[in-house]
């Protein structure tokens, strides 16, 4: 008994636990390896000092159709943002949904769309799945959520704690994972929650109470890779040594300006070169850039200056940054998970 008594705090907080306590959670909040000092007087110093470029208010989109399915290998199409249709034989999904024209809490408050979506709402093929990297308002739109959740046959699949804004939505079928835990969709293809460096919030007062992550799938053509938002780390060689090589990764590029304070929570151009290197990926796509002013970089700079980093690196993977409703195309891997 006097061996538990030193013991009996630990296994109350463990009880009382709404998730897992592991090396990112102490079973109420999640937290990174490498912290993340984006308080109250980081944000301040940022607003205080920032120097943003322009953005127009509308940036011209040439909309496309995608077709109902692909027969071989795998297609990317970035619909803007962190929004990309990807398909495989026989596997449809969606990374972070968002079509609102504007995402915030509610419908007039937060950053306005500046480039319509690359492939509009109503001509989606049938979707197997959705996938939701965390709560920010960017990549969590409920309005898109909820209309997606009225489709037939759709799993939701996203990291704890943020699977709930799934269920809020509609989700008949949601998936909670925890990082490197995998499920498996009624298509027989495998998702995989990978770790990111980056950070829960919706309100001020639930900070971290969700959990971020990436995404490894295994598909009949291969394995794909989506990050999510994130601060570089040790993580990316990580998901690289476990889950690599990637015949196609889909890494941010954007909202990376100013880099000090920037940096430690979103992965500018150059960290996500290394980053493509790192998860031995073989194609890259740059997402996350032209479609919200969220940070101080302008619509073209993400994609300018990536083209600076390849351009100086004659080792550098294929990456490539195309416009709003264009394709990416991969062939079949060598060798089929």
């Amino acid at each position: 008994m006097k061996r538990l008594l030193p013991m009996l705090p630990m296994l109350l907080a463990s009880c009382a636990a709404k998730f897992p306590v592991s090396d990112h959670s102490d079973g109420h909040e999640f937290f990174n390896e490498i912290p993340i000092d984006n308080g109250f007087g980081a944000v301040l110093k940022w607003q205080l000092t920032r120097e943003p470029a322009p953005w127009p208010d509308s940036i011209p989109v040439t909309a496309t159709r995608p077709e109902a399915s692909v027969d071989s290998g795998m297609r990317a199409t970035w619909v803007g943002h962190a929004t990309v249709l990807m398909q495989t034989p026989g596997l449809n999904l969606l990374t972070d949904p968002v079509w609102s024209p504007r995402v915030g809490p509610w419908s007039w408050v937060g950053s306005a769309r500046k480039a319509a979506p690359g492939v509009r709402e109503e001509d989606l093929p049938r979707l197997d799945a959705v996938l939701l990297s965390h709560d920010h308002y960017d990549h969590a739109d409920m309005p898109t959520l909820r209309r997606l959740a009225r489709r037939p046959g759709i799993v939701g699949i996203a990291p704890l704690g943020t699977a709930d804004l799934l269920r809020e939505a509609g989700f008949a079928q949601v998936v909670a994972l925890d990082w490197w835990e995998k499920a498996m969709l009624p298509t027989g293809d495998t998702v995989t929650l990978v770790p990111a460096r980056h950070w829960g919030m919706r309100w001020p007062w639930n900070r971290n109470e969700r959990l971020w992550g990436g995404f490894a799938v295994g598909s009949k053509a291969g394995r794909f890779y989506y990050a999510g938002d994130s601060g570089d780390g040790p993580h990316f060689a990580e998901i690289g040594r476990r889950l690599g090589p990637f015949e196609l990764a889909l890494i941010p590029i954007g909202a990376f300006l100013p880099r000090d304070f920037m940096a430690p929570q979103h992965i500018g151009p150059r960290e996500a070169v290394a980053a493509a290197r790192a998860v031995k990926a073989r194609t890259s796509l740059g997402v996350h850039w032209g479609t919200f002013a969220l940070a101080d970089d302008g619509p073209s700079e993400p994609q300018d200056s990536l083209r600076a980093v390849l351009s100086t690196d004659t080792t550098a993977p294929d990456f490539r940054a195309v416009a709003i409703g264009q394709s990416v195309s991969v062939p079949r891997a060598r060798a089929v998970p």
